[in-house]
Formats: C-alpha cells, structure tokens, sequence
C-alpha cells in the first residue's frame, strides 16, 4: 500500500501501527476538503491492508490546536459542494460524516491521540468515530454548532448518545459551551486523559504496539461488528454472537490463542482479513445485517 503523496496529512507506518499526523497547523489544523479526502483515503487503506493492525490520528503537539475545526474563512460554502446544489438539498452529503463513516468502518483498531484544543470538527470527525481516544488534560473542547447557526455535523447526533448517553449528548450538544477533559460531560470518552500534550502520542503509540502484537485482526474484524451493529433484541443478539463464536473459535487464531497461554506468552497471530475473515460477514460494510440474519 502507498502511503504517500499526501498533502495535508503525513502518514509514518511502524511495522503494523500507522501513525497519521494532521498536517495543517498554520491553519490550526482545520478541515478543508482535501484533508476530509485523504483521510478517507488512508483510512480506506488501513481497511485493506493486511499489514496495519491499529491506526492513530494525532496532530504536532506544537501545532495551535489539535484540530479548530472546519475551515470557515470563506464561509459555510465550505460544507456544500456545488453539485449538490444544483441537484437538491437531498444530494448533499456531509464531508465530515464521509470521514467519520470511513473511520467508523475500518475494520482495524483506530486510535484518536488528542494532544491540543478541538472544535467541532475536531470532535466530530477527529474523535467520535475512533475506537479509543486519548487526551490532553488541557485541551479545551466545545460542540458550538448552536452558537454558530448550524447543527451538529458528521454523525455526532448518532455517534455522541451511543458513547456518552443521550443526556450527557445534551449537556454538550445543546449548550456549545467549552469543557475540559475532566468534565463530568465529557470524561467517560476518554480511555486516558495525560497530563501533557508531549504524553499523549506517546501513550497512544505504546498502547497501540501492544494492541498490534497482541490481538488478533480477525477477531478485532468480528468485534467492532458486532459492537456497532447488535441486534433488536436479546435474542436476536445471541444468534449473532453464537455465528461469530462459532466462526472464530475454529480458526487459527483461535488455536493460536489457547497454545499462547498455556506456554505463557504473547500470541504471534497469522490471521488477516483477506484470507481468513468468512466472505458471508458483512456488518461493517453495510447500514444493516440482513444477509448475516439469513444465515442463521
């Protein structure tokens, strides 16, 4: 996979972790177009690339912020393309909600190292649809869509009440007012809030090496599915979880695993996904889970 020629974001691979660094920070690392371009790009990559087990967005922790945000000196336009209009409001497609889906499908472990100030975008795209975040105890953060005349962008509305629940959703979304990391808010989002901004890309990176050599990527695949698609019901649940068990506990990372802890030591998985992941899994590719549903 190439990993080059990007103008707005620089991309650094580490054996099976690839670390994207926000490129912008003359701008305060806002998002432009062509950022929202190559991040879905690089994140269609890691999907595909049988090499990368985790991936981590950060910004140069000298950089004004970590991300302020849209990049609004024009203007909302900025938000609309020009097609769009000439076909109708119902051709129009928000660019960070493409960003944040493309993250959110990744069937790799995604890491948000959070080491500076984020606004709106910087919190809807950068961060939501990540698996895990960490921050800086100093960042300030703010949703201020209300404050601006808009509304929440980039699947924040979906994304934000599932994590936080719908009345800390509120708290953030409906007032726009600035929090830190330790607010009672926002805190649960975090995996760890880091004293400094200097700690956060390193703690990110050390979890994320020993997530890449010590999980499995077929069975990180079924996970993520599962968690973002469950079923309807209890019942509907356990069907699913019984056709994943069943197809992962006859792998060979399966097999890999039970031998790995009886002599007591890491696990050195073979498994990827464009060999071993069973073709009738489609939940992360898909709004809904009717074909896995047929299978049953």
């Amino acid at each position: 996979m190439d990993y080059n020629h990007y103008k707005d974001i620089s991309v650094d691979r580490d054996g099976p972790v690839l670390t994207i660094c926000i490129n912008r920070a003359k701008r305060r690392n806002t998002i432009n177009s062509n950022l929202i371009e190559e991040l879905i790009h690089v994140f269609g990559l890691v999907d595909q690339d049988d090499h990368i087990r985790v991936a981590i967005l950060t910004a140069e922790p000298t950089a004004p912020a970590f991300c302020s945000g849209a990049d609004i000196s024009g203007g909302w336009d900025v938000l609309w393309k020009p097609d769009a209009e000439k076909e109708g409001p119902q051709a129009h497609r928000d660019d960070g909600g493409r960003a944040s889906i493309a993250i959110y499908r990744c069937r790799k472990i995604t890491i948000s190292a959070v080491n500076g100030h984020a606004a709106g975008a910087g919190l809807t795209t950068f961060q939501l649809p990540f698996d895990i975040r960490l921050i800086w105890a100093g960042a300030k953060l703010t949703f201020p869509f209300v404050r601006r005349g808009i509304v929440p962008e980039a699947t924040s509305s979906y994304l934000l009440p599932r994590l936080l629940g719908h009345s800390r959703a509120n708290s953030l979304i409906l007032t726009g007012e600035t929090v830190t990391p330790d607010s009672p808010h926002i805190r649960d989002l975090y995996h760890q809030i880091l004293p400094t901004r200097d700690a956060v890309y390193p703690a990110a990176k050390a979890l994320a090496d020993e997530l890449a050599a010590s999980t499995s990527q077929v069975s990180i695949a079924f996970a993520k599915g599962l968690l973002q698609h469950p079923g309807d019901s209890i019942e509907e649940n356990h069907l699913l979880d019984s056709k994943a068990i069943k197809a992962t506990a006859g792998s060979i990372d399966a097999a890999e695993g039970v031998k790995a802890f009886f002599e007591k030591r890491t696990p050195k998985y073979t498994g990827v996904l464009s060999n071993d992941l069973p073709h009738w899994v489609p939940w992360w590719r898909r709004l809904d889970i009717k074909h896995l549903k047929s299978k049953l």
